[in-house]
């Protein structure tokens, strides 16, 4: 299994709504709630934007986006 590295919160944003589909549904405070629709079902994920994620937290957020670590390390 490829490691995942350190990312920023706006790194992150930017690879979900480029490579994943994500869109920016909302912003309050320094948490940005991104929202994608597949299969008539939404898929929201909450992004800080901390100017580093911890793994912990980065890999929270991709099961939130069902997105798994194996295809999120092809698009760093």
């Amino acid at each position: 299994m490829p490691k995942l590295k350190k990312l920023s919160g706006r790194e992150l944003i930017k690879i979900l709504c480029n490579r994943f589909g994500f869109s920016i549904k909302r912003q309050k405070g320094s948490h940005v709630l991104l929202l994608r629709i597949d299969k008539n079902k939404r898929i929201g994920c909450v992004v800080p934007l901390h100017k580093e994620l911890k793994l912990g937290t980065l890999k929270g957020i991709l099961e939130q986006a069902h997105v798994t670590e194996e295809e999120f390390s092809k698009h760093l």
